[in-house]
């Protein structure tokens, strides 16, 4: 229940020379009181003997964080102890029967929103930022959880609430002196907000592509070089390589860090006709790949003729490498980068040209971007409300459509309606944040 005192550990698993222990709650004072036998001065490290009964359990530091200075806005208190296993379980033991519980995956930061201590895009921003593999991941989780989104959307929200208040003003005390183009200034200004909305929705999905990363797929004739292709951009054996045709015959994955963007690699089986049940999945799943990737690497074997099945996948926005430089002799006959997964001819290149084709995609730009899908569809459905404003026949429509905008960002931030989003939101968390 809310209130009740919470523990977890907010280090890292397993052995280690420190561990720490996270309490929240109404009865942190108490239970740690039990366990140290009094409270150190607040956000004062004191070095204090755990007890459990008539056991030493640890030589701990303990820090105290009275309500509601604390991350939670709750009491709340840190054990630094010394990570053994041992020491932890016995201490999480001694915690239980003092009346405190485990918290659940995200309760802390939950808490910290109950009391508004931050809002539903800071608390999503932190846990990106646990998330985070890459440093373009980390900058744009910290822009978010430092307020960045929502000082964005609180500014939209003061301006039609504004706006909602001067068309009730114009509804209300229509027969009262005020100015006869108040309504007009509404509309105008609601106009305004309009199509900043739909600007910021116009990003080409930038910051969920950086949250979740790119997917770039490898497509090509067999024995194109596809697996050497992708060992050599990932830098270890991740596929294998053969000379005969068909090896690979499912999708092979890996991670790479392009000038900070997370890109999923995949390396597919070769395209062409077959009768073999097997390779035939194999292909169809590349064709799946292909279709889903955020961009196609199209591989053609630069001392052979191409291929059309591959030819077939050739698009504006495809990348063409051209494999196997240093054995070109009669020439593929097309325009693209020249490559040599064995002497590293033009690798550096590119990576050179796919870490700018990710930035293109999903670099941060210092902007508050949109992060989640519940973004984008709550925004969606404030910007749908505004485009009926002009159509409104009554000003009562136009106030109702400006109250349901104004709820629909509200959603966003926590500020309105959000009781059904709170456990997705929180459930993504570490447990111990």
């Amino acid at each position: 229940m809310p209130g009740d005192v919470i523990f977890a550990q907010a280090s890292g698993a397993g052995r280690a020379a420190v561990a720490v222990l996270r309490l929240s709650g109404r009865g942190t004072g108490a239970v740690v009181e039990a366990l140290a036998g009094r409270l150190p001065p607040a956000r004062h490290a004191s070095l204090r003997r755990l007890r459990h009964g008539e056991e030493v359990l640890d030589q701990a530091l303990v820090l105290w964080f009275p309500a509601p200075g604390s991350y939670t806005g709750e009491d709340s208190a840190e054990l630094h102890l010394h990570g053994g296993p041992a020491i932890l379980a016995g201490v999480a033991e001694a915690l239980v029967a003092a009346g405190a519980r485990p918290a659940e995956p995200g309760e802390f930061t939950r808490r910290a929103f109950v009391h508004g201590k931050l809002d539903l895009t800071a608390a999503e921003g932190i846990a990106d930022l646990i998330a985070a593999e890459t440093a373009g991941q980390r900058r744009q989780a910290l822009y978010q959880a430092g307020g960045a989104l929502a000082r964005l959307y609180g500014g939209w929200t003061e301006r039609l609430t504004a706006l909602l208040a001067r068309q009730e003003a114009f509804i209300e005390f229509e027969e009262e002196d005020l100015p006869a183009d108040l309504d007009d200034a509404v509309a105008t200004a609601a106009a305004t907000l309009n199509a900043e909305i739909a600007a910021h929705l116009a990003d080409g999905g930038r910051g969920e592509r950086l949250r979740e990363g790119l997917h770039v797929a490898i497509l090509g004739a067999p024995n194109a070089g596809k697996s050497s292709l992708l060992n050599a951009l990932a830098g270890r054996e991740a596929a294998i390589v053969s000379a005969r045709a068909g090896t690979t015959r499912d999708v092979v994955e890996a991670r790479l860090d392009l000038a900070g963007v997370p890109v999923t690699l995949a390396d597919t089986a070769g395209l062409r006709e077959t009768t073999d049940e097997i390779e035939a999945e194999g292909i169809r799943r590349a064709h799946r790949h292909a279709e889903e990737a955020d961009l196609l690497l199209l591989l053609f074997a630069a001392d052979q003729e191409p291929d059309a099945e591959t030819l077939a996948w050739r698009r504006p926005d495809a990348l063409v490498v051209l494999s196997k430089a240093d054995l070109a002799a009669g020439g593929s006959g097309l325009d693209g980068l020249p490559i040599s997964a064995l002497t590293g001819e033009g690798l550096p290149s590119l990576r050179a040209r796919l870490e700018a084709e990710a930035l293109a995609r999903a670099g941060g730009t210092g902007e508050a971007l949109l992060t989640r899908p519940r973004h984008r569809a709550a925004l969606q459905d404030a910007l749908a409300w505004l485009d009926t404003l002009p159509s409104a026949p009554l000003p009562e429509l136009r106030a109702e459509a400006l109250r349901a905008a104004l709820c629909a960002i509200g959603r966003i931030t926590g500020r309105v309606g959000v009781e059904a989003v709170l456990d997705v939101v929180f459930g993504e968390f570490c447990i111990g944040k």
